[in-house]
């Protein structure tokens, strides 16, 4: 019998690791470009006493977790400073942490109290250069496909644009990318490629999640029948037990 309740509970502890895993989703879900997250890699461990093989099997979790490449939709703000990549591509940021910088598809930026472009995480947009965006204070802004950003300065006269840099974006091409321990995507071995500058954007947009609510709902109620299942398997096993004491119990007298 307690091969059917290590079962039973080991299947629950599974279920709790992909419930936290849903639950980040939908708390995400109206995040510009975030990524829906997805179970990652597992593995099989087995209970041994010595030598002896034992059918008691339990899931590892291995490697840093996977998500979803599948592109939100774009929708127009009107704003200046909002931009989406509209086809493969990541934006480059540092994170306001101090951790590695890491890519991301935010593009809700804003112009900080000290110049420097940011999303609206507080991550700093990295140029093609890997520098902070700096931006002088300007009249007006336009953010071409390639990620260059020109701006009217406040000193010079109405129509007159200067470059202020570019974007830093990469198309990751070939690198494995995965959701490191603070919910930012980097390669598996924690750095970010190179620009390549290769990704398009577009002004005035932004990219919704990619995470859709309804299936996410729907996995929800799923998520719970299988933990009441798990539950009904242990009842059974704790019957099937105390039926088993019994037939002992009454065979001895």
């Amino acid at each position: 019998m307690d091969r059917m309740i290590h079962t039973a509970l080991n299947s629950m502890r599974n279920l709790s690791e992909l419930q936290k895993i849903n639950a980040q989703n939908l708390t995400n879900m109206s995040v510009p470009g975030f990524r829906k997250d997805l179970w990652g890699q597992a593995g099989t461990g087995y209970l041994q006493a010595g030598q002896e093989p034992t059918a008691r099997a339990f899931a590892l979790g291995t490697g840093k977790s996977e998500f979803s490449y599948q592109l939100g939709t774009m929708d127009p703000t009107g704003v200046d400073t909002d931009i989406a990549i509209v086809d493969d591509g990541w934006l480059l940021v540092q994170p306001p942490d101090g951790s590695p910088p890491a890519l991301s598809r935010r593009g809700d930026l804003s112009v900080n109290a000290e110049g420097i472009l940011v999303n609206g995480s507080n991550e700093t947009v990295l140029s093609d250069a890997l520098a902070p965006m700096v931006i002088p204070p300007y009249r007006e802004i336009q953010i071409t496909q390639i990620g260059e950003i020109l701006i009217n300065p406040l000193a010079a006269e109405a129509g007159q644009f200067v470059s202020a840099g570019f974007i830093g974006t990469t198309t990751a091409a070939g690198v494995d990318l995965r959701k490191n321990e603070d919910g930012r995507i980097r390669a598996l071995d924690g750095t970010i490629p190179p620009p390549d500058q290769i990704a398009h954007m577009q002004q005035g947009m932004l990219e919704s999640s990619n995470v859709s609510a309804v299936e996410e709902l729907v996995y929800t109620i799923e998520l719970q029948r299988r933990f009441e299942m798990s539950v009904k398997f242990i009842e059974s096993a704790k019957q099937i037990d105390q039926a088993a004491a019994q037939i002992m119990r009454i065979a001895q007298e």
